[in-house]
């Protein structure tokens, strides 16, 4: 048995808590994600030039079984890094997932992403690039 700490999507779901996962009809969802409010993560992407792997923290936001990070320009590192190697790792809450960086393309989700990651602050209405990583 894994201990709560130890929790990532690579253990068989028989070994996850059971405190830490709801079960539902169309599948399981884990109860310690942040669904729809901002919440701040590690992002680690692959250098595009060193190969190296590079760490950020950044505010993100869970919404539809996806994390979604944002900033005004394409220019970050870390985004650029993102977009030249789209596998990547995602920390929070003492856990570590795997997964798939793409370019958010659509502006409707776009805008959402900016309301949830910035409630109630003008920065919410501003025009973002939004990356999305869905996780293995």
């Amino acid at each position: 048995m894994i201990h709560d700490d130890e929790v990532s999507l690579w253990h068989p779901i028989s070994e996850i808590p059971i405190k830490w996962v709801k079960f539902l009809d169309y599948g399981i969802f884990f109860v310690n994600s942040k669904n729809n409010q901002a919440f701040t993560a590690i992002l680690k992407t692959k250098g595009r030039k060193t190969g190296k792997e590079h760490s950020v923290m950044l505010r993100a936001v869970m919404y539809m079984d996806k994390i979604y990070f944002s900033r005004h320009r394409p220019d970050g590192d870390w985004f650029k890094n993102a977009i030249s190697n789209s596998d990547v790792k995602v920390e929070f809450d003492n856990l570590s997932y795997s997964g798939k960086a793409a370019i958010v393309l659509d502006k409707n989700l776009e805008r959402k992403i900016s309301e949830l990651k910035y409630p109630g602050e003008k920065r919410a209405k501003e025009s973002r690039v939004v990356l999305e990583v869905s996780l293995n």
